[in-house]
């Protein structure tokens, strides 16, 4: 006895990706970000609670570095060496708002530039963009400096004074130390995968760049030729304006602001497109 029937055609769901090395001159694929978008968000929260997990004072330290580093830096430059911050700003107030932009950035920096080889370990079992792990390294650290603010209005009581409404526009400056930290950072990430001792010296060279920003001392104290060369330092902007918008000190001059944010611009448009050119070989040397 035969058996007919008919055989029905099912299209699979399951759709076949080829991951290959990317081409063309766009600096990101905007499309495969959002498709990734989810991951990001577990990068994200993966980086925060690394920051205080197993620790016995937990996001307690992220305040007491910033206010125990002012307090010594207020007596040796402030009290020994007479630094003032050139307005009515008492100084230790001038030197935490500092502060405060300063360890975001260097904390944003540092991390774009050793997140390839700290996210060795998942780029090498699994595909994902590239370019996710800078990404996170630089917006887990805001936590940080949210926190660390709280201080700032215990100085503001302390010292008798109070923000004004130039705090609606703090975000601005802070978005632009992001785009500087990552801006630089993954333009030494790519390097930092074949020369480790990159990551050796990079402590010290922000310790060294600390020292060429305004952040112990205010732009308009430094005579000529100085002042216009420190413009071309695209935190110089930074913390100009940060210290605007937070402790009410004088508004940053327009030209440096504009050259700065401009150098700081440039440099994230040319770090991106250097991330894409080497992101190709990239896993081959982690």
């Amino acid at each position: 006895m035969a058996i007919v029937g008919t055989v029905e055609r099912v299209d699979s769901p399951i759709s076949t990706r080829r991951i290959q090395p990317s081409t063309g001159f766009l600096a990101i694929d905007l499309q495969e970000l959002w498709r990734y978008r989810e991951l990001l968000y577990r990068m994200l929260w993966r980086d925060i609670k690394g920051r205080y997990k197993q620790t016995f004072l937990g996001p307690i330290w992220v305040i007491l570095k910033p206010l125990v580093s002012m307090i010594l830096m207020a007596a040796v430059f402030g009290g020994l060496a007479g630094f003032k911050s050139g307005t009515n700003t008492p100084y230790p107030l001038f030197l935490f708002a500092g502060m405060l932009i300063w360890n975001y950035f260097s904390s944003a920096f540092g991390g774009a530039a050793g997140s390839i080889l700290s996210n060795s370990g998942l780029m090498t079992k699994v595909y994902f963009p590239r370019l996710y792990a800078p990404l996170a390294t630089v917006v887990s650290p805001l936590v940080d400096l949210a926190l660390a603010m709280t201080i700032t209005f215990g100085l503001f009581g302390w010292f008798g004074t109070w923000p004004n409404w130039h705090i609606v526009f703090l975000p601005v400056f802070v978005l632009l130390a992001l785009v500087v930290g990552m801006g630089i950072g993954i333009w030494i990430a790519g390097a930092m995968v074949r020369f480790r001792d990159i990551g050796f010296m990079l402590p010290y060279a922000i310790q060294l760049a600390m020292y060429a920003s305004p952040v112990l001392y205010p732009v308009s104290r430094l005579p000529k030729p100085y002042s216009d060369l420190i413009a071309l330092n695209p935190m110089t902007s930074v913390l100009d304006g940060f210290r605007w918008a937070l402790i009410a000190a004088p508004a940053p001059n327009v030209g440096v602001l504009a050259v700065s944010a401009a150098v700081g611009i440039v440099i994230l448009v040319g770090g991106l497109f250097n991330f894409r050119r080497v992101e190709r070989t990239i896993v081959d040397h982690v």
